[in-house]
């Protein structure tokens, strides 16, 4: 099941929200939660629930073992295990695959088959925290099996982020309290990451689909750079939206998530751009990865390695394909280039800087959303007219650029600055903004919710872009 569906947003959400609103106590509201998560999650994977649940076991068993005595032994067996579910399932045939190009004929190994469980990247990656929390001594260990099983498959989070960490939300998590102004300020939230799903993401999906599923021969100047343009708004306001509207309800529910999104297409460099694209996975990678392996504290050319190792699996990560692994050591080179200011980032012209990171990151999405590094080639050099189309492609490609497609398009560039918040927050401030702000914020969060199950009750085009991680 996801947020943008009308099952969600007509049956399954009410029903929940009411129960957990009458309920008298936490451990009840947390009961319904646990439920509710695991129906949620069997609604599209029922099989891997039960993957999920000794996810949750083996981690909780992992918890309290690294509390105790063989610490080390305990840690290290949990990254193996954790890691090795997520090989297993996410990367097993991409490996088998990968020897059988090298392997002599008529010995190629069969290539396993399995399906990737939903969100197995991110509740494995937020179990794991857990246990290195715990044997750090950040977390407290969590004695009760039920309360971890909430924390891992709890709903708004389990399929797509953000990775929350568990002394975050522990004491909410024991005692919690939805306020009415938590309940309005989730509602908005979800509302407005509904409409980025809904009217934008889905909207430069299409078009994004349709120039990728174009013949090499069709894919010139203007088809590569509308899809191009497409996928880097798709992608945003999908990941972003994805993100608000779990902010959204767990604030709904009581609990409060960090941010995950801050405005990274308005970013100077990629550094800058990673401080402010998927935050909570960036800061994963940077607490239980990147420091360990001893950050920059250990010479320039440790620290290159360092962050290359980090960018390895942060492309990795996104999937078994060499063309998420080519992204991630793009990003990684480019950032190298820009700490030895190789690429001049953070002096000159802030309108270069940005430019330049803007390209570079839409060049780089290109090479994530591509299915071979073949079609990242012949994308990438026809964006700089190198292409070979034909006239058919020109006019497929001008075809998609309808004047609704143009208008969402328009929307989707201001919306990726801060500029549509920064003008809410000064009419709030003026004094018809004060008597009418909260009024006119509800009504614009009714009518997203309407024109979103508009959309989705005519079967509009809604893709699912988690399946690939």
């Amino acid at each position: 099941m996801v947020f943008s569906s009308v099952t969600f947003l007509c049956i399954f959400f009410p029903i929940v929200f009411l129960l957990h609103a009458v309920l008298p106590n936490g451990r009840l509201r947390n009961a319904v939660l646990i439920l509710a998560s695991i129906l949620f999650y069997a609604y599209g994977e029922p099989v891997y629930v039960i993957l999920l649940l000794i996810s949750v076991l083996c981690n909780y068993l992992f918890g309290i073992g690294v509390a105790g005595s063989h610490r080390k032994m305990v840690l290290t067996f949990a990254v193996i295990v954790n890691i090795g579910l997520l090989f297993v399932f996410k990367y097993a045939g991409f490996f088998v695959e990968s020897l059988n190009m090298v392997l002599p004929e008529g010995a190629a190994l069969p290539v396993p088959k399995l399906s990737l469980p939903i969100g197995i990247s991110f509740y494995t990656f937020q179990a794991l925290s857990y246990v290195i929390d715990v044997y750090r001594g950040q977390t407290e260990v969590q004695r009760s099996f039920f309360r971890l099983l909430l924390y891992v498959s709890f709903f708004p989070q389990l399929i797509a982020g953000p990775i929350v960490k568990y002394h975050d939300i522990e004491n909410e998590i024991r005692h919690r309290n939805a306020t009415v102004d938590d309940i309005y300020t989730g509602l908005l939230r979800f509302s407005v990451g509904l409409g980025k799903k809904v009217l934008i993401a889905n909207t430069m999906a299409y078009i994004a689909d349709t120039v990728f599923a174009m013949p090499k021969d069709n894919v010139g100047l203007l088809a590569s750079w509308v899809g191009a343009i497409a996928y880097l708004m798709q992608i945003y306001f999908d990941f972003s939206g994805y993100s608000d509207m779990a902010i959204g309800l767990g604030r709904m529910f009581g609990f409060h998530f960090l941010e995950n999104f801050n405005y990274p297409y308005i970013s100077g460099s990629i550094r800058e751009f990673w401080r402010r694209w998927h935050i909570s996975l960036s800061t994963w990678f940077r607490d239980y990865l990147y420091i360990p392996l001893g950050g920059n504290r250990k010479g320039k050319a440790r620290t290159i390695f360092n962050k290359y190792v980090v960018f390895f699996c942060t492309g990795f990560w996104h999937g078994a394909n060499w063309t998420f692994l080519v992204w991630g050591l793009f990003h990684g080179t480019l950032q190298m280039l820009e700490e030895k200011e190789w690429i001049p980032v953070g002096r000159g012209w802030k309108v270069f800087n940005h430019i330049y990171a803007l390209l570079m990151v839409t060049i780089g999405f290109v090479v994530f959303r591509a299915d071979t590094l073949s079609q990242a080639g012949y994308m990438i050099a026809a964006m700089f007219g190198f292409g070979a189309a034909n006239g058919f492609g020109f006019v497929k490609a001008a075809a998609l650029l309808s004047p609704y497609a143009i208008l969402v398009l328009v929307c989707a560039v201001i919306g990726c600055t801060p500029l549509p918040r920064a003008l809410a927050v000064r009419w709030q401030m003026s004094r018809s903004g004060k008597r009418f702000g909260d009024f006119a914020a509800m009504a614009m969060a009714l009518a997203i919710l309407g024109l979103a199950l508009m959309a989705l009750a005519s079967e509009s085009y809604n893709p699912f872009i988690y399946f690939r991680f």
